[in-house]
């Protein structure tokens, strides 16, 4: 499996941004799906995950703001980033996990990051 991250840029506050994540491989409902970023000088925060049933979880930072979707015909992952603001500003990482009977808090399988840079 791999993963390939894209949609990134720089845009100003309030403005939305689509990220999408390229799975090669089969994966169908055998892995879970994350987005990670890291921002200079902080540590690694998980986004957002999805499980093998679509039930999604999110960071208190971006509750109501972000939806992580995932579209397993297209072998395709997303995150809607709406209302940005300047502290989502970070390199982003679509991950995956292989379901254990639960999705693990470690990536199994890493995309290359994409930058999001929220700017005036």
């Amino acid at each position: 499996v791999q993963l390939t991250d894209s949609g990134g840029g720089s845009v100003q506050p309030g403005d939305s941004l689509r990220l999408s994540c390229g799975v090669s491989g089969y994966i169908g409902r055998r892995y879970c799906m994350a987005w990670f970023r890291h921002a200079p000088g902080k540590e690694r925060e998980e986004v957002a995950r999805i499980d093998i049933y679509d039930a999604t979880r999110y960071a208190d930072s971006v509750q109501g703001r972000f939806t992580i979707s995932r579209a397993n015909a297209e072998n395709a992952l997303y995150l809607q980033m709406n209302d940005l603001k300047p502290e989502d500003t970070a390199v982003y990482y679509c991950a995956a996990l292989e379901y254990l009977g639960y999705c693990p808090r470690t990536p199994d399988v890493w995309g290359q990051g994409t930058q999001v840079v929220v700017s005036s």
